[in-house]
């Protein structure tokens, strides 16, 4: 019987199951096997995927994050705040500033903690990619700002980010009663993103406020997504509802996170916290 010991942690509200690699490699098939059976909320410990922590030559620590359904996704930055909060509550990595490589490259993160313990976490997401190629779309174009665009879902005016994986961003008049679970996995899979996209439903508030719930590629609807975060900040500067350089809250299902958007890159401001530990046996 194997007995692997993981960690419980979730940034306003999205939960990972994390699981210690660094003297234990995986491969990737065993990481999303693991992930499509510990993501399981009925039959096992629960989450919105697995992120395996593993050593790094370039950063302090590696991270590689599973979807629930077996997916790997390239970056998540509410998973990213609480493998900091790993390394520096649990691996004693007692920095200031602790980097983390991932597939969208190494992500530095400053540090807030109190009592010895980390309780949130600015990371440093990088710039936005906005050519539509890159997302990847099947759109063209060096920006999709606002453009009406027909998909399985309907005729919706789009703006596409990628934060290190895809995001399709659409503004609505009401977030907390739009039919998220219809929409979203129609764009999800839609015929112009040849890798799924993420999909953020925004509702502007004010320059400075804007509501949200996002459909995540591989997930569903989770109670939050970092990097959906910054894309819908980042769209409503391109779309001329926010201002750039300008601290934007950004209010999700499960909390806020705090998004700014300067001349070459985007910070993400949030919380961080240890739900609980424990071992698995197969």
């Amino acid at each position: 019987m194997e007995e692997i010991e993981f960690y419980k942690y979730e940034g306003c509200g999205n939960d990972y199951v994390y699981i210690d690699c660094m003297r234990d490699a995986k491969s990737a098939a065993e990481m999303a096997a693991l992930a499509r059976r510990l993501s399981d909320r009925h039959f096992s410990v629960g989450g919105d995927g697995v992120v395996f922590i593993e050593s790094s030559s370039v950063a302090d620590a590696k991270m590689r994050m599973f979807n629930a359904d077996g997916s790997e996704g390239r970056m998540c930055g509410n998973a990213i705040r609480c493998v900091a909060k790993y390394l520096y509550d649990h691996k004693d990595v007692k920095k200031d500033e602790i980097a983390v490589d991932t597939l969208s490259g190494v992500k530095r993160m400053k540090i807030e903690a109190q009592g010895g313990a980390l309780v949130s976490a600015r990371v440093d997401m990088g710039a936005p990619i906005l050519d539509a190629a890159k997302i990847p779309s099947r759109l063209t174009g060096e920006r999709v700002a606002g453009q009406k665009t027909e998909l399985a879902a309907g005729t919706y005016a789009v703006t596409l980010v990628s934060m290190g994986n895809p995001h399709c961003v659409i503004f609505v008049d009401d977030a907390a009663a739009y039919p998220v679970a219809v929409t979203g996995p129609l764009i999800e899979k839609d015929r112009l993103f040849p890798e799924g996209v993420n999909t953020e439903f925004v509702q502007f508030v004010d320059r400075t406020h804007l509501k949200m719930r996002v459909w995540e590629r591989g997930s569903g609807e989770t109670m939050a997504c970092g990097t959906g975060a910054c894309a819908a900040v980042v769209a409503a500067v391109l779309n001329g509802l926010c201002e750039r350089g300008a601290d934007v809250d950004v209010a999700l299902r499960g909390g806020t996170l705090t998004v700014r958007y300067d001349a070459q890159t985007v910070y993400m401001t949030g919380p961080a916290r240890e739900a609980f530990c424990g071992t698995v046996r197969f």
